[in-house]
């Protein structure tokens, strides 16, 4: 039985099918959607709407943008010649969150899982290693710590060595107030293997 009418029911159905939303935070955005002021309800629209149809890849580094080349890839203060691999554009404006970064990126637009029939064909593989063509000094391989993400570093990694430009691999390890008992071994590892001088 519903409760309430097929207006409202089609805006809970839509807003639950977005990542994270379940039944209910649907339903609270939808109700916050209709109470809000028509003006605001169009900008939204509007703003989703426009979204979708301008946003596209970046020629350059396959990031999300509305230019033909992200404000990243166009800007000359970036070191063009150190390329960091990310997975997906998350990835990317978390380290850009750092401020410390000062190259260029590479977004995947996923990770090998041969799980999931996801080669290397269906990620952003074959433009990474065009851009490499390039005066590259450097490629920091900045997948996640998944099975996935360290398959893509390898591949990568077995890709880029052959051409003489530096590979490397961010650290992983102890995330800043974690409790060592609780950390898995792997981990652990990862964190002795990557410790630096002090």
């Amino acid at each position: 039985m519903d409760y309430y009418s097929s207006q409202i029911t089609k805006l809970i159905e839509e807003l639950s099918k977005l990542p994270g939303v379940g039944n209910k935070s649907a339903q609270r955005l939808a109700f916050h959607i209709i109470n809000m002021p028509k003006e605001q309800v169009e900008c939204l629209a509007g703003a989703i709407t426009s979204a979708k149809a301008n946003i596209r890849y970046c020629m350059e580094c396959y990031t999300l943008t509305d230019q033909e080349l992200c404000p990243i890839c166009s800007s000359d203060k970036r070191d063009h010649k150190i390329i960091m691999v990310v997975e997906n554009t998350r990835d990317l404006a978390a380290y850009e969150r750092t401020g410390k970064y000062e190259g260029v990126y590479h977004v995947l637009h996923g990770a090998i899982s041969p799980m999931l029939g996801i080669g290397p064909s269906d990620i952003r593989l074959k433009e990474l290693m065009l851009r490499l063509q390039r005066d590259v000094q450097e490629v920091i391989i900045a997948t996640n710590s998944s099975l996935e993400g360290e398959t893509t570093a390898m591949y990568i990694s077995k890709l880029v060595k052959p051409t003489g430009i530096r590979v490397s691999r961010i650290a992983s390890g102890v995330p800043v107030g974690g409790d060592l008992e609780y950390i898995d071994e792997v981990t652990l590892l990862r964190a002795l293997e990557g410790r630096v001088e002090l």
